[in-house]
């Protein structure tokens, strides 16, 4: 495999999504891969789009995107809020130019998963693509045992799979331990033998206190993640002019959380 880039989660945030693009850049990454919900929550739904269609080898089906399509069902009430925002202004209309149709229609034809070699990249669970969540306290038991939910998911990955979705970075073993990023320096290093769930983060919604966008890079040896600063003043000032999203979209992007 080549050094590869892979983001998830920006959710319509062009100032985060700008800053990893750059940082990317200086890497010599040779691909981008995305894991979905490049739109939702953020004030640029459309320009994210158009820079990940631009700039992504691809682009996965992302829970957002899905409920942008087909309806926000199970949403809470401020994410389904920015749902119905974002779909306005991405669905076409009888008037709409051949650009936004052409939008339209990629977001239709996105694919849940991807597969490379022994590695499998999906937004959210290989058991459900666009809505299951893999979460840190899905690894515990009471018991010392390894959770069904862990078992069964590492049943369906080969070597390595790459999720988003939870906006929480880290690294999950087939023993059901997590790993956040600060326990392994920021570098995990690849074994051969060795099955793991990797958490890319959140590009533009961070939700581990840490309010710096969040990537990863890979190489057939280690998956070395980075965390970029971007103006996210500037982020916040757009979501609060923006009446039909939540100002606790421009809050959470501050804290982290």
């Amino acid at each position: 495999m080549r050094k590869i880039a892979v983001i998830s989660d920006i959710h319509g945030n062009i100032e985060a999504f700008t800053a990893v693009l750059e940082d990317i850049e200086r890497r010599n990454v040779d691909m981008i891969y995305c894991l979905g919900d490049v739109i939702g929550y953020g004030p640029n739904p459309v320009e994210c789009l158009k820079k990940a269609i631009d700039c992504c080898e691809f682009i996965l089906m992302g829970n957002h995107e899905e409920a942008v399509l087909t309806g926000a069902f199970g949403f809470n009430p401020t994410a389904k809020e920015a749902v119905d925002w974002t779909r306005n202004q991405l669905k076409p209309g009888w008037l709409s130019n051949a650009t936004q149709k052409a939008l339209w229609d990629v977001l239709k034809n996105l694919p849940l998963i991807h597969t490379e070699d022994d590695y499998l990249f999906v937004h959210g669970s290989p058991r459900d693509p666009t809505m299951e969540y893999i979460l840190r306290q899905d690894t515990e038991d009471l018991f010392g045992e390894i959770p069904d939910k862990i078992r069964e998911i590492f049943e369906q990955v080969d070597k390595i799979c790459f999720v988003g979705h939870t906006h929480t970075p880290g690294i999950i073993t087939t023993k059901s331990k997590w790993y956040g990023i600060h326990d392994f320096d920021e570098v995990w290093d690849i074994k051969s033998e060795e099955k793991v769930i990797c958490n890319t983060g959140s590009v533009g919604q961070p939700r581990d206190k840490d309010n710096r966008a969040c990537y990863i890079t890979v190489t057939p040896d280690e998956i070395q993640y980075h965390r970029i600063p971007y103006d996210f003043r500037k982020t916040q000032e757009k979501i609060l002019k923006i009446k039909q999203l939540d100002n606790r979209n421009a809050d959470r992007i501050e804290f982290g959380n």
